[in-house]
């Protein structure tokens, strides 16, 4: 076990010693690309469901409640998966972690491609989400890792990949599945998580921070430090509007607004498409405009995103509601874990596990209570669950935001 001190409430920075060894012991660029690979895997994951429920709901003759099952199973993996990553890669690097993950996720595409039944596709979906809960706090800590300027500005370029694979599969299945099966779309998912594994295995990455030992009594000292408790109880509402966003918008726009199956999924397109063109702008606004400054002022944008969703009764106002939300979406994990990774610079992995712990836990806990809302009021509960959640957001934050150390560059 490590005896590293755990920094309190102050805001160390990375000795310039470090920063010269990170940059000298591998390529950072090439690590940088290999953490985008996983970014937008991870990404694909997320709008897995949503993107294919209509299809599972028809096959398996599932009602809401079921479908339901699977959106608080994924989250509910990657809330297991961020549990593990975090004093793992801090212990063994990044290697091993990332490449594993993302075997689990092509396991669970192949899973659901060729399963004749309900109970191995809610194991896939736990698998998905699994390797996607490593896979996103890994390449998380990665960039925060050699990032030597703003991390925030860093890890909303990563974020941009994220946005990439979220959008780009709803958008794909919506084009080709006149060509193709759905089975076969799942099947040729599952061979693209070959690409990934490919570059986690050839690209240099960083060594142990911890290479002792577990880090387990630091880890113990950050979950009484009051801010990361703060931050990460902002990201549980978060997590959990990221999670009904991507899980229930194409099934509301399809029974409650009345569009098609196909124009729905563009919906959810126009979500991934303003929540990444916003992170290209945050790796720039971030260096120039305080951060908390653009968290709150999103925030306030994706409260209006759901106020006009629970106002659209056609295409235009629905996907110009999810562009909102995309763009107010956008700084929310890149800031707060720059936060995090500001003030635990040398237990990156572990505080980010414990932040993105608590933040997977609100997806969990958010989806699967608004399925019981949705059995017995509709889906016209979900913009309600919503709002409720974005205003909670905003308290947390700004609670978050004043206990801050007064130098506290993200």
């Amino acid at each position: 076990m490590s005896n590293a001190p755990v920094p309190q409430h102050h805001s160390p920075t990375i000795p310039a010693d470090t920063q010269v060894n990170l940059s000298s012991s591998f390529r950072t660029r090439a690590v940088f690309a290999a953490a985008c690979t996983g970014m937008l895997l991870f990404g694909m994951t997320t709008v897995s469901l949503g993107t294919i429920n209509a299809y599972l709901a028809a096959k398996f003759s599932l009602n809401e409640m079921a479908v339901g099952s699977l959106a608080a199973l994924l989250p509910l993996g990657i809330l297991f998966g961020s549990v593990l990553f975090g004093p793992v890669v801090d212990r063994f690097g990044y290697r091993i972690p990332l490449i594993l993950s993302a075997f689990c996720i092509l396991v669970g595409f192949e899973i659901i491609a060729f399963t004749g039944s309900f109970a191995p596709v809610q194991a896939a979906f736990f698998l998905l989400g699994f390797g996607g809960g490593i896979i996103n706090g890994g390449t998380s800590a990665l960039v925060a890792d050699i990032s030597t300027g703003s991390r925030g500005a860093a890890l909303s370029l990563l974020g941009v990949f994220f946005g990439v694979g979220a959008l780009g599969l709803p958008a794909l299945t919506g084009l080709v599945l006149s060509s193709i099966s759905y089975e076969t779309l799942i099947f040729l998912l599952g061979c693209f998580v070959l690409l990934p594994i490919t570059v986690f295995a050839l690209v240099g990455l960083p060594s142990p921070k911890q290479p002792m030992g577990f880090p387990l009594k630091e880890g113990r000292a950050m979950l009484k430090h009051r801010t990361l408790l703060l931050l990460s109880g902002a990201l549980f509402f978060q997590s959990g509007l990221e999670g009904m966003t991507s899980s229930w918008s194409t099934m509301y726009l399809q029974k409650i607004v009345g569009l098609p199956v196909g124009l729905s999924l563009f919906g959810l397109t126009a979500f991934a498409a303003s929540l990444t063109a916003a992170r290209v702008v945050l790796g720039w606004l971030l260096r120039r405009v305080r951060p908390a400054t653009v968290a709150i002022s999103c925030m306030a944008i994706a409260f209006a995103g759901g106020v006009l969703l629970h106002l659209a009764t056609g295409p235009l106002l629905s996907f110009l509601a999810l562009a909102l939300i995309g763009i107010g979406f956008a700084p929310v994990f890149p800031v707060v874990l720059g936060y995090v990774a500001e003030m635990f610079p040398a237990l990156s992995g572990t505080a980010f596990g414990i932040a993105l712990v608590v933040a997977l836990i609100g997806s969990t806990v958010l989806n699967y209570f608004l399925g019981i809302l949705t059995e017995s009021g509709g889906l016209s509960m979900y913009p309600v669950v919503y709002l409720l959640s974005v205003g909670a957001l905003v308290v947390l934050f700004s609670l978050a935001v004043r206990t801050l150390p007064r130098r506290s560059p993200v």
